[in-house]
C-alpha cells in the first residue's frame, strides 16, 4: 500500500506574500516555531523562505545598529528579496516514500505540497518526528 504525502503534510499552511517583509517572517516563526514558511501570491506557490534564509540576510547587515534600527531594517526588508523562488514541490496523491527520499537526499527541510501551482500544504522534517512520537 503506498501512503500518500496528504496523510502526513500539514494542510492549508500559514503563508506569507511578496509584499511581507522579513520582519513580518521572523514575527511569524517566533509565534508560531516555525522554521519554514511558503510564500503566495494569491493561492499560487511563489517560494519558501526559511529561518537559515532570513538569518543569511540579515547577518553582517545590522551587526553594528541598536536593537531598534535592526527591527526598522527588518521591517523595510521584502521577502522578496530574501526567499527561494523555484522551490520543488510535490503533489498531494504523491507518495510518501519519494518525498521522504526528495528531503533526504536534497536536505530540505520542507516541500511545499501543490495541486499544479496552489499550495495545500507543506511535508515539514516536523511532520515526521511528529508521527514517530505519536507511534512511540
Amino acid at each position: 500500500m503506498t501512503v500518500p504525502v496528504s496523510d502526513l503534510m500539514t494542510a492549508d499552511p500559514i503563508t506569507l506574500t511578496v509584499s511581507d517583509t522579513v520582519a513580518d517572517a521572523m514575527a511569524l516563526m517566533d509565534k508560531h516555531s516555525f522554521r519554514h514558511i511558503p510564500i503566495v501570491d494569491g493561492e499560487d506557490l511563489v517560494g519558501v523562505v526559511s529561518h537559515r534564509d532570513l538569518a543569511r540576510a540579515v547577518l553582517g547587515h545590522t551587526d553594528e545598529l541598536p536593537f531598534q534600527e535592526q527591527r526598522q531594517v527588518f521591517a523595510e526588508v521584502s521577502i522578496d528579496e530574501v526567499m527561494v523562488r523555484g522551490v520543488a514541490t510535490v503533489a498531494p496523491n504523491d507518495a510518501l516514500k519519494d518525498a521522504t527520499y526528495l528531503m533526504l537526499e536534497n536536505k530540505f527541510g520542507c516541500l511545499p505540497v501543490c495541486e499544479g501551482t496552489r499550495l495545500v500544504g507543506i511535508l515539514t522534517e516536523s511532520d515526521f518526528v511528529r508521527r514517530v512520537a505519536e507511534s512511540l
